[in-house]
């Protein structure tokens, strides 16, 4: 029996890009020390099956079909809405978030419930055992839904030839490794070439193809780059495990918008879907507190109302400290220097603490003013009304700018019973406020949102 014959290559655990001798940064990418070597087997078969592949013609668009993509609704309409309306037949969508995050339980909890189609889970990371625990947990059962605990691609293909599944799902990639590479299973090219054949076995047979992936220290996806570009769809499922809500956020979609995002909250049957998240991020109590404020904001597509909290007391230790949960840390700092050169708030000697409150991260410009609402609100001890919100980019020159999507925004505050609304001057140009019962207080200016505030 002839040997297989081998080479050495190195790839770049970022992008994939490979290299005949190692280098201390990637020739591709520019990231350091990312090139790892490993075995490549050259298949005299593979390519004699490529020089014989059928090629294509080229043809003119206006005589391309245009055809509209038929998918699968999913159960939970959160999913559906980052999916863009649901599964596309034959796209191949990666899922990816922390390890304990719920994207196991997220899978599982939509494949119980989906009844006349039949669909195989491989996992290579968890027993059978483990799984039925799951599913107990999340209290469903079917009878549609087939588990086998795998990492061979080369047997995972034997099972679903046995199995003929409609939908597939991976969990994980990182654990599949075929026999064609003598390497281990999450190395970059056992990655990359299981991603590949699974996206071949999606395109030819038109099933759908979940993978679930791990995350790096970074928080970007594990593996090389080219896995992202390999699959149709990319999604994150990201959220602070000490607290309850998750967001499902699509970072590429071939088949929708990436700005649309799915909210949850994870319970002990499993995750439940938030619908109106506003409810749940606002305090629902009387009293009104000093450092407290209502920022309107958007995720994705949704609009709603989030609660920041701050506290300003003076240093004990002589050193101030700034500590910032859900904010940008930096932004932060430079809407204290705003307060102080602009309004004349002397901060410098002062401990700022800020929240927001739900444990969410939130990147949205337009909480530059309840954020600076709240601190100057809890240094002067002096409560805002829980009636009011607002919404607007704070300039370093302490000018108060417009925001995008202003009009949602009002909408959404309304529709919650808010009262008041700060928005930036000149920001609702074109819009008729004939019919909303909020009132609108436009501000240019940091002090005049104090004066508007506290008088």
């Amino acid at each position: 029996m002839a040997k297989k014959a081998y080479k050495t290559m190195w790839f770049c655990t970022e992008c994939g890009a490979d290299s005949p001798k190692w280098a201390g940064r990637c020739p591709s990418c520019g990231q350091w020390n990312t090139m790892v070597e490993e075995k490549v087997t050259s298949s005299p078969a593979a390519t004699a099956a490529g020089s014989q592949r059928k090629k294509s013609t080229p043809k003119p668009v206006n005589q391309i079909e245009s055809v509209d993509e038929p998918r699968l609704h999913m159960p939970s309409e959160e999913l559906n809405r980052v999916l863009g309306g649901g599964l596309v037949q034959g796209s191949i969508v990666l899922i990816g978030g922390e390890p304990g995050i719920g994207k196991s339980t997220l899978m599982l909890q939509n494949l119980l419930s989906i009844r006349n189609r039949r669909i195989l889970y491989v996992s290579g990371e968890e027993s059978a055992t483990q799984l039925k625990l799951r599913a107990d947990r999340i209290g469903r059962g079917s009878d549609n839904l087939f588990i086998v605990c795998e990492t061979s691609l080369e047997n995972i293909f034997s099972h679903i030839e046995e199995v003929q599944p409609e939908i597939l799902v991976v969990d994980s990639i990182q654990t599949i490794a075929t026999e064609t590479l003598d390497s281990s299973a999450g190395s970059v090219g056992q990655v990359r070439e299981c991603a590949a054949m699974l996206q071949k076995y999606a395109k030819e047979s038109n099933v759908p193809v979940l993978l679930i992936g791990h995350i790096n220290k970074e928080g970007t996806l594990a593996g090389p780059k080219v896995l992202e570009h390999i699959v149709d769809a990319v999604l994150q499922f990201e959220g602070d495990r000490q607290y309850m809500y998750r967001i499902l956020r699509a970072i590429k979609n071939r088949f929708g918008s990436t700005s649309e995002t799915g909210i949850y909250e994870m319970c002990q049957r499993g995750l439940r879907e938030v619908s109106n998240p506003s409810e749940m991020l606002m305090s629902h109590s009387d009293e009104e507190l000093s450092g407290v404020s209502t920022g309107v904001t958007i995720e994705g597509m949704r609009p709603f109302l989030i609660e920041v909290q701050a506290l300003v007391s003076t240093a004990a230790y002589g050193t101030p400290q700034r500590s910032v949960n859900g904010f940008d840390a930096k932004r932060t700092n430079m809407l204290l220097a705003v307060l102080e050169k602009r309004v004349g708030f002397k901060l410098g000697a002062k401990d700022v603490f800020l929240n927001i409150a739900g444990g969410l991260k939130v990147n949205d410009t337009a909480l530059d003013l309840p954020v600076i609402a709240a601190i100057l609100s809890s240094n002067v001890d002096m409560p805002i009304p829980r009636t009011w919100c607002m919404a607007g980019e704070v300039g370093l020159t302490g000018e108060i700018r417009p925001v995008t999507r202003i009009e949602q925004r009002i909408v959404e505050a309304e529709k919650l019973g808010m009262t008041d609304m700060l928005i930036p001057r000149g920001n609702i140009k074109g819009f008729d406020t004939s019919r909303l019962s909020i009132r609108l207080h436009e501000v240019s200016k940091v002090a005049d949102a104090f004066r508007e505030l506290f008088g």
